[in-house]
């Protein structure tokens, strides 16, 4: 497929640069933040018709998932969620490449999984031109509250990073990292 003829959000998924305000990627957009509303009403009334909305929302769902609302996402069919996880308070995934969290993952409250990447020069911002990198959280990891999360990083099966952190860069598998940037401080 020529580069012409790829939508804006082909080149989003793929990773390259695309326009960050098309139309198509608003309406993905507003159905999400609909979603968004009506799980989190749901959710607070105790209605049983929450886990259909969430479910509906996200690419995947595992079982035994609990999302604390509020949730932010992009897009939501990009944010895929692994059984038995928990997701307190105030998650914002910016989904604009494919967030993946495994199974049996604790997420604490207020944390940040950012895709998204933006240009340095002037103009192509202006232009509202961006592109990003997928997130990957492996099984059995836990990020303490207000854990940032930049794009491109992966994080190792049974790692835990430390509240406030701001992980930079790839953290293995069975370590502890805390900081800004997220250094691994031991093994596990």
């Amino acid at each position: 497929m020529s580069e012409n003829t790829r939508s804006q959000r082909e080149r989003m998924l793929a990773g390259d640069p695309y326009v960050a305000d098309d139309p198509e990627l608003a309406a993905l957009s507003a159905r999400a933040r609909r979603l968004q509303d009506a799980y989190h009403r749901a959710s607070v009334a105790e209605d049983p018709s929450a886990r259909d909305l969430l479910v509906d929302l996200l690419g995947e769902c595992g079982d035994e998932v609990e999302v604390r609302p509020p949730l932010f996402v992009d897009y939501g069919e990009h944010l895929r969620i692994g059984a038995r996880t928990f997701v307190n308070y105030n998650l914002t995934a910016l989904d604009c490449a494919l967030v993946t969290i495994g199974e049996d993952c604790q997420i604490g409250p207020g944390v940040q999984l950012l895709t998204a990447t933006h240009p340095l020069e002037p103009g192509p911002r202006r232009d509202k031109v961006e592109a990003a990198e997928p997130i990957t959280l492996g099984d059995n990891v836990w990020l303490g509250g207000g854990v940032i999360v930049c794009p491109g990083v992966s994080i190792g099966d049974d790692s835990v990073v430390g509240a406030g952190s701001v992980v930079t860069k790839d953290i293995p598998a069975g370590v502890v990292a805390v900081g800004n940037p997220a250094r691994v401080i031991r093994s596990l």
